[in-house]
């Protein structure tokens, strides 16, 4: 099993900014719902924590209070080329430093948190908007799961 001690404090820091920095590439893809929105992305970290025992890494990252320094982006396109690129760094090191089945469970993990961002408020009479479809394939792609 790999923890957190396996990362340097830097390398932990960009594992841990990947689940956040999904759900607010997905909350400013489309207007409106940011709070139920926000509130979605906690909710999917308690739920994923009240699966704790599946994987260590996974347990570490849900306990963890998200992070995102928000105030730093000037767009939500700056804050989506900065968390995609968050997300390929993660994925990155995962790939380096943590089993197969770890990768995949930060990788659904991630997916699912953007998925439950997106359904938390309808936009337009959908569920999921266009443009949080598109923001949901990016982070796809930046976890490089696409095809999988």
């Amino acid at each position: 099993m790999t923890t957190n001690a396996a990362f340097s404090p830097d390398e932990w820091k960009v594992v841990l900014e990947g689940p956040p920095a999904a759900g607010l590439i997905v909350i400013t893809a489309a207007h409106g719902g940011t709070f139920r929105e926000t509130f979605a992305m906690s909710k999917a970290y308690a739920e994923a924590r009240a699966e704790h025992g599946e994987s260590e890494l996974l347990d570490e990252i849900v306990s963890a209070k998200p992070k995102v320094d928000h105030t730093r982006y000037h767009s939500p396109e700056e804050l989506r080329e900065s968390g995609l690129g968050h997300l390929r760094d993660a994925t990155a090191l995962l790939e380096s430093k943590a089993t197969a089945e770890e990768r995949d469970d930060y990788r659904r993990f991630v997916l699912t948190l953007a998925n439950k961002v997106a359904a938390a408020h309808k936009e337009h009479g959908q569920s999921v908007s266009p443009a949080e479809t598109e923001a949901i394939q990016q982070i796809t792609e930046a976890l490089g799961t696409a095809g999988s």
